[in-house]
C-alpha cells in the first residue's frame, strides 16, 4: 500500500519538484500540495493522509500552528518539517506542537525518503545538524532526577537521532522487543507517551 502524502509549501518551484520527486517512488503518492496551512486541519480530516511534510516559514500562519492544527484533527497523521531552520527554539516549538521529524532543506531531498520510511516505522527523523543540537543539549541537566539507566540514556540518545525501535535494537545488537521495552521504560520515567515527546521533554529540560 502507498504511503500518502500532503505537502505544504510556498515555494512553488520547490513543492512541484517534491511532487514529482515522490510520485516518481512507487512507495509514496502525494494526494495534495498546498502553499499555505489556513485550512490544514479540513484538509487532513477529508484526505486522511499518512505523512504531511512541513515547512515553517509560510505565508499567514506558520507551519508550526499549522502542526498543532493537524495533530488536533488527526493525531495518526505524521509530520516532517522540512525547513531551513535549525535554531533551538523552531525546534522545541515544532516537536512540541507533535512534529515527528525534522529535516533539513539544505540536506539531499532524497533525505526525505529515508524520513519518511524511519517515521512510518517509529522513529524521530532529524538532519544530522539538528540531531546534534539535540545531542548537546543532554549535558546540561543531570539526569539522576529521572533514575535514566546508562542503558536507558543510550537508547534515548539513538532516539534523538531518528532512529526507529528496529533500527535501535539493530545498533545494540539487542532483540527488537527487547529495545521496545527499554523505550517503555523511558517514557514511564520521563513521564511521556511517545518518542517525539521524549525528544521534546530533553530540549525543554536539557535532559541527561
Amino acid at each position: 500500500m502507498l504511503t500518502e502524502i500532503i505537502i505544504f509549501e510556498d515555494n512553488e518551484q520547490l513543492r512541484s519538484s517534491l511532487v514529482v520527486l515522490l510520485n516518481g517512488s512507487d512507495l509514496y503518492t502525494v494526494t495534495g500540495d498546498y502553499e499555505n496551512v489556513n485550512d490544514a486541519s479540513d484538509i487532513v480530516r477529508r484526505d486522511r493522509p499518512d505523512v504531511v511534510i512541513m515547512d515553517i516559514d509560510l505565508p499567514g500562519k506558520s507551519g508550526i500552528q499549522g502542526v498543532a492544527e493537524i495533530k488536533e484533527a488527526r493525531p495518526a497523521t505524521l509530520v516532517i518539517m522540512y525547513t531551513m531552520f535549525e535554531d533551538d527554539e523552531k525546534i522545541f516549538k515544532s516537536l512540541c506542537a507533535g512534529a515527528n521529524g525534522y529535516i533539513l532543506k539544505k540536506t539531499s531531498p532524497y533525505k526525505l525518503f529515508e524520513a519518511i520510511n524511519d517515521v512510518m516505522e517509529g522513529g524521530a527523523p532529524m538532519s544530522p545538524s539538528v540531531a546534534k543540537r539535540v545531542l548537546q543539549s543532554f549535558a546540561v541537566k543531570s539526569s539522576l532526577q529521572y533514575h535514566l539507566t546508562d542503558r536507558e540514556k543510550e537508547i534515548l540518545g539513538l532516539l534523538t537521532k531518528g532512529y526507529s525501535i528496529k533500527l535501535i535494537a539493530a545498533e545494540l545488537d539487542i532483540a527488537f522487543e527487547t529495545a521496545r521495552s527499554h523505550l517503555k521504560n523511558i517514557y514511564q520515567k520521563l513521564h511521556v507517551n511517545c518518542g517525539k515527546e521524549a525528544i521534546a521533554k530533553v530540549l525543554r529540560e536539557r535532559i541527561i
